[in-house]
């Protein structure tokens, strides 16, 4: 069920500087896995697909639940309308949320049906972060990261049905079921972006 208007993505209220660190972060990954299709599940504010399509040769297909947002397919990602093996990518970006945590499982096996090789996601992970930063003339920037445990409960805001870092949510939960799907070659927060938790999980070929 749809559960954001397409004015919830207008720029003053939704894309900030921690935003685009992201978008970064998701061309990054998608470049490294040297893709010639992708499927994006949740077209946001499109800025993965226009890039793609305006940019390169990768064949770019997004999917979306909301026909507002102008997707190439309307549909679900709990049952994604395309055969095995559609796509070498299949993407998910802060997506996978906004389904009950009972939903994820199904949606995880379905990115994976449907891709060749990798599935990459990113889920809001809660908890606040403490960040250091120090550049020195001539030498490389150095950067560090984490965050402070405080597993508060969730409740539902009418959009995210849970998060990374909240309570009954541990990010080694999140790992263990996608473990079940694949192997996780990568997982990591982005500098930029704490408050974003990404999994790169590889297809395993019998």
């Amino acid at each position: 069920m749809k559960q954001v208007d397409r004015g919830a993505y207008a720029f003053e209220c939704y894309s900030g500087e921690d935003r685009f660190a992201s978008y970064y972060v998701q061309l990054r990954e998608v470049f490294a896995c040297a893709p010639s299709s992708v499927l994006e599940v949740g077209t946001g504010e499109h800025v993965l697909g226009n890039y793609l399509k305006n940019n390169t040769d990768i064949a770019y297909t997004s999917l979306d639940i909301a026909e507002d947002l102008s997707p190439d397919i309307v549909g679900d990602v709990r049952k994604l309308p395309f055969p095995d093996n559609s796509f070498d990518v299949a993407c998910a970006f802060e997506v996978l949320e906004h389904l009950p945590f009972d939903d994820f499982e199904q949606a995880i096996g379905e990115l994976m049906r449907v891709s060749k090789k990798q599935v990459i996601i990113s889920l809001p992970h809660f908890g606040p972060p403490i960040k250091f930063l120090l550049k020195v003339p001539f030498f490389p920037e150095a950067r560090f990261a984490f965050k402070i445990p405080f597993p508060r409960k969730h409740m539902f805001n009418g959009q995210h049905y849970w998060e990374i870092g909240k309570r009954g949510y541990p990010a080694h939960r999140i790992r263990a079921i996608l473990a079940r799907f694949g192997t996780l070659r990568k997982e990591f927060t982005p500098f930029g972006n704490q408050y974003h938790h990404f999994f790169v999980l590889e297809k395993n070929h019998a």
